[in-house]
């Protein structure tokens, strides 16, 4: 008896731990998303979805997929499970050796990609990046891209430090870096676009990689970091965390994969497509930010210490904890975009970003939200997977997902294919505010086939996973999903009628009352959210308010 209450005390005390350390999170990747917002805006009114902003967005997919392959996830989540597990053991030394030789491999490593490409940029871009490119367009391109190889180098030992800080249970500091990244860009976007044109965006991602590095070297000193001039080529430790690296990096690759062949694709579908999917993505990835990522950073060391205590069910508790404040959380707020996404696109509306720019990635925005609720739940789902030191699971079901990804973005951004247009129409009469136009349909069709891919790839995890741990509470995650999904579908039919009411009683347009349209749509939609939760008795929303106000549950 008494075992059993100190177990649910400990419980009760870590979801507040995670709890808190979600919401500062949150907050912090909230703030980097509005600073990001402020980007977009300037952006848009000078670029719009044309010829320069391709360029950008093209450049970036080479040194992106080095620093997510080398330096990004697939290293975390190789690292903080054995660095967890040292600390755990009180190991620090040898965490700190571990720590010393991936950072010397790492960078050594970053460096010689980094060179290879700066290489060979004219043939990676002519060839596999955006072979439908005109010769001017290209070579902005290249030149961007060998700008943005300098961050990926710069990247690559500050993503072990958010993976040591991490560790160590402290996530403001690694939530804050992101802050920073978005201000270098910032800056170059404010300071450097009159001079250097798109290219200050570049040199912008330069600086921000710079000041993220720089902004976690304060909790480093604080935690006695000790760091060693030496590769450590014998370490068998370094060569345990690579082993759980390659499988990671394949996952990652294939992800990365799939995006090069969707930039390839949009390429060949006329000038603004390929900025038009990137917009759609990062607009979709702000809840997604917010909600998967924020909860899939501060769950991943604590699945990764229970896992090593072989806690089962305290795995099963965390896991689930996560995955039902996820569905909370991304339900709606998928709903929620689908519903106000084209006021709130229209905002953008200045400059070279036209109605048809809006349109373009209204549709693309869409597509891909229909997938929010999957990527957000992947965050978590893959993480406890490397929390027991398999990387390999995730893989396999990254290349079945891929697989499903790459034959529909082939059928789906066909505009002559009939079954393409089949399906979108069909998609289309499900939300009939889409209004799917066929040359708008085969770019949102390839953010459609990305939604298809993660959504095969999240259902067969969960199907592994619940037999691996003898379930997953799959009771309260379909309890939660069925009463979240009713709460959110009142919320669409409040907003629906609110933005009916607002046309018939006020006719006059701009930004000013754009902007007081959303915000009364999305208070009436909050509040309609809320009131159908409590009549449905939705204990995740009491949960939520108990651990907040840390009253005992």
């Amino acid at each position: 008896m008494a075992i059993n209450m100190r177990q649910r005390a400990s419980q009760r005390q870590r979801t507040r731990h995670i709890a808190r350390s979600t919401l500062t999170v949150m907050l912090a990747f909230g703030a980097a998303k509005l600073i990001s917002l402020l980007q977009t805006l300037i952006i848009a009114q000078a670029f719009g979805v044309g010829r320069d902003l391709d360029a950008y967005v093209a450049a970036n997919r080479i040194p992106e997929l080095i620093v997510i392959l080398i330096s990004g996830g697939a290293l975390t989540h190789a690292f903080i499970p054995v660095f967890s597990g040292f600390l755990a053991k009180g190991k620090v030394e040898a965490a700190w050796k571990l720590s010393s030789h991936l950072i010397n491999i790492i960078f050594t490593l970053a460096l010689i990609i980094s060179a290879v490409v700066f290489v060979s940029a004219p043939w990676l871009v002519g060839n596999v990046v955006a072979p439908g490119f005109d010769a001017a367009t290209a070579n902005n391109t290249i030149d961007m891209m060998r700008i943005l190889l300098l961050s990926t180098i710069i990247f690559a030992v500050s993503g072990i430090f958010s993976g040591i800080l991490n560790s160590h249970q402290h996530f403001l500091l690694p939530a804050l870096a992101p802050i920073m990244f978005d201000i270098g860009i910032l800056f170059g976007v404010i300071f450097l676009l009159p001079g250097f044109g798109v290219h200050g965006i570049a040199i912008g991602a330069v600086l921000g990689a710079a000041l993220h590095f720089g902004i976690q070297v304060p909790g480093l000193i604080r935690y006695k970091m000790r760091w060693r001039l030496e590769l450590g080529l014998r370490d068998p430790q370094l060569w345990r965390v690579i082993r759980l690296m390659l499988p990671r990096i394949g996952g990652l690759g294939v992800f990365s994969l799939n995006f090069l062949v969707m930039n390839n694709i949009a390429s060949r579908l006329g000038v603004g497509s390929v900025s038009a999917l990137d917009w759609g993505w990062r607009l979709m990835q702000i809840p997604q930010t917010l909600i998967g990522t924020a909860m899939g950073i501060v769950i991943f060391p604590t699945l990764a210490a229970l896992s090593e205590m072989n806690d089962l069910e305290g795995k099963r508790s965390a896991m689930t904890g996560a995955l039902r404040f996820i569905l909370i959380s991304s339900i709606p707020a998928a709903i929620g975009l689908i519903v106000l996404g084209r006021p709130l696109i229209s905002l953008l509306e200045r400059g070279a970003f036209d109605a048809s720019a809006s349109a373009l990635v209204y549709s693309t925005l869409t597509m891909f939200t229909l997938g929010l609720i999957v990527h957000s739940t992947l965050e978590v789902i893959a993480r406890s997977f490397y929390a027991d030191k398999d990387t390999l699971t995730p893989l396999f079901a990254a290349l079945g997902g891929a697989l499903i990804n790459f034959v529909f973005a082939f059928i789906l951004s066909d505009v002559e294919s009939v079954s393409a247009n089949s399906l979108l129409n069909s998609v289309a009469r499900t939300m009939p505010s889409l209004s799917i136009q066929p040359e708008v349909g085969s770019v949102s069709g390839l953010a459609l086939a990305n939604s298809l891919g993660v959504m095969f790839e999240v259902l067969s995890l969960l199907y592994v996973l619940r037999r691996r741990w003898r379930g997953i509470h799959e009771d309260t995650l379909s309890i939660c999903l069925i009463k979240t999904l009713a709460a959110s579908l009142v919320m669409a039919g409040a907003i629906v009628a609110a933005d009916a009411l607002w046309e018939s009683l006020v006719h006059s347009r701009g930004l000013t009352f754009t902007i007081a349209r959303l915000a009364i749509e999305s208070v009436i939609g909050l509040a309609a959210f809320v009131l159908a939760a409590l009549l449905l008795k939705m204990r995740e929303l009491s949960e939520l308010w108990q651990i907040v106000m840390r009253r005992p549950t």
